[in-house]
This record gives structure tokens, C-alpha cells and sequence, in this order.
């Protein structure tokens, strides 16, 4: 709250302009923008890569195509094509290369590939990103990755080579042409997420970002906040992948529960046979005993640094209450 500030429509902010240096740097790129949502991240990314009547390539489940209202379309005239996950949640190469369309004025004009990492809680292998992102480019396409969870990623990376955190996110963020970041999830900063590309195409997000009303006044304090967490809370999102293995490990065993093998701090557990029809009630259930979760479609626990190992241990005696387990 002490921060120094100023006005960042003008760009005059000092701990933003810090900030956007910090992550800038950090993941290898000229330029950064700061921004209140993630959504709004990979909207400027894509108005910054396509025009009306261009088209980008995600997957089906992608943030950027499925949950975020249709805003490139709304907002840009760009259409989305979508294509289907494999199990391991990447895009099938030869399907990326069947969703670019010829140069011929009956189809959108192909010009985006956007991927993201993680991908429902799952790593997306260094070696896929580096042979997708080459197959986009060798069909003229730019490159976008949501990496909303960048740095999950990048933990998990590190931990499987046993490197370091930070220069997974650089080796992940360097196949891109513009990476968005969100500092409010697992690094608990309370508000923010960033753009990162190059100086031109960062100078064309922040006319979106005004344009979307994006663009803050004094939004130093904030931009502090995320400073902090990228300085203190990156290495502890280990923590949040222990204790969703943990909550894996106490739900595992009750009939009708599947649960997936988490990669990270998201767990997915899908309801089957009498259960299945269960899951309003159980969330329900979990929320009067403090337990948040979600269930659109599947049940989804999500460990973050609100959550301690006590907690988790509180989640699983909860659904075991519920289920008789």
C-alpha cells in the first residue's frame, strides 16, 4: 500500500512500469503490459495478432476459446477454430495443420496459434510446444500462449529436470510470440495479470487494453503485490502440487469417485454409477463445512496459497462424510 505511484494510462506508474520490467525480463521478452484479468490478457493478445476476419487455433477446453464469452469474436470480429484435446491434453499436430485454411477469400484468414500451459492442471511437454509452435510458424501463423498457471508449469518442469523454476518459464515463454501471466491464482496476488511480447505488439495490446477499459490510474499497490509474489511465491506453488497430490491420495477408494492423477494444484474427480447425479449435493455439502469447490461439468478442487495441508485434510473427511466412506 506504500508504493510509489502514478498515472498508468499515461504510462507514468513507477512500480507498474517496474513490474512489466520485472516480468518482461524475466520471462525474455522487450516489452510487458499489465492488466486486470487474464481474460482481458489474452483478449489483447489476440486483437493484437489478428484483424476482423482473421481466425486463431486453440483447443476446445482453452480458456481463451471456451470460458471467456466469445470476446474476440464480440470484441475483434476474429473467429475462433477450435480443434479437439488429446488425452494428454495437447492439439494433435495434423490437426493444427488441417484447422489452417488457404489464402482464398472463402475463409477467415489463419493467423494465430494460442496453446496453454498448464492445460487443465496438466504440463504441456517442452518438446510438443517446441513442434507445435515451429509447425505454426512454418504456416504463417503467430504464437499465443495462455499460461495463466506459466509458472505451475514451470515448477513441475523444474522439479521433474531438476532445475530451476524461473528459467523453465523462460524456456516455456521463449517458443512464443506473446505469453499472458495471471498473478492471482497460485502466486496470491490479489488482482492482476500481464501480456508479454514485443515492443510493437505490446504498444497495439495497450490501445485494446484501453479500449476494454482496462487501463488503471494509480495501480502501483497492486502492481506491488504482484512484484511480491513473483519474488516470494514462485518456488512455494510446490506446496500447492504436494497438497493436491495429498487430496488425491484421502479421495481415492470411495465408490463412485474417479480421480485423475494431478500434475499440479488442480484435481478433477468425475462421479459415476448412484454418485453421479450427486454433485450439486456435494458441493453443497462442502460449503457449509467452509469447503469450496466447482462442478460445471466435473467436480474441480483447486490448492492455492489460501490452502494448507489441515484443510485438504478437512476436504477429504468432508466428502467421506458425504459418501459414508
Amino acid at each position: 500500500m506504500a508504493a510509489p505511484l502514478g498515472d498508468d494510462v499515461f504510462g507514468e506508474d513507477p512500480s507498474v512500469n517496474a513490474l512489466q520490467e520485472k516480468i518482461a525480463s524475466l520471462l525474455g521478452f522487450e516489452a510487458a503490459l499489465f492488466v486486470p484479468t487474464g481474460t482481458q490478457s489474452n483478449l489483447c493478445a489476440v486483437l493484437a495478432h489478428c484483424q476482423r476476419g482473421d481466425e486463431f487455433i486453440a483447443g476446445q477446453l482453452q480458456h481463451c476459446y471456451r470460458w471467456e464469452g466469445g470476446n474476440a469474436a464480440v470484441f475483434g470480429g476474429v473467429q475462433p477454430q477450435p480443434i479437439a484435446h488429446q488425452p494428454d491434453k495437447t492439439l494433435a499436430l495434423a490437426d493444427i495443420a488441417e484447422a489452417v485454411k488457404p489464402d482464398d477469400q472463402h475463409f477467415a484468414r489463419s493467423k494465430l496459434l494460442a496453446l496453454e500451459n498448464t492445460m487443465m492442471g496438466k504440463v504441456i511437454p517442452l518438446d510438443y510446444i517446441a513442434e507445435a509452435t515451429a509447425l505454426a510458424r512454418s504456416k504463417g501463423l503467430a504464437t499465443h500462449l495462455d499460461g495463466a498457471r506459466l509458472f505451475n508449469a514451470a515448477v513441475e518442469q523444474a522439479r521433474r529436470t531438476g532445475g530451476d523454476a524461473k528459467a523453465e518459464a523462460r524456456k516455456i515463454a521463449r517458443y512464443f510470440d506473446t505469453v499472458s501471466v495471471c498473478f492471482s491464482k497460485g502466486l496470491g496476488a490479489p488482482v492482476g495479470s500481464a501480456l508479454c511480447g514485443s515492443r510493437e505488439l505490446i504498444a497495439r495490446a495497450r490501445r485494446t487494453r484501453k479500449m476494454a477499459g482496462g487501463a488503471m490510474r494509480q495501480a502501483g499497490f497492486l502492481a506491488a503485490a504482484v512484484s511480491h509474489a513473483l519474488d516470494h511465491h514462485i518456488d512455494r506453488l510446490s506446496e500447492d502440487h504436494a497438497l493436491a497430490r495429498r487430496l488425491a491420495e484421502g479421495l481415492r477408494g470411495i465408490e463412485g469417485l474417479q480421480v485423475e492423477e494431478p500434475d499440479t494444484n488442480i484435481l478433477f474427480v468425475d462421479l459415476h454409477g448412484p454418485a453421479r447425479d450427486k454433485s450439486d449435493e456435494l458441493l453443497e455439502a462442502l460449503k457449509r463445512e467452509g469447503v469450496l469447490a466447482w462442478g460445471l461439468y466435473r467436480l474441480r478442487f483447486v490448492t492455492h496459497l489460501g490452502v494448507d495441508a489441515q484443510g485438504i485434510d478437512r476436504c477429504i473427511a468432508a466428502v467421506r462424510r458425504f459418501f459414508h466412506a
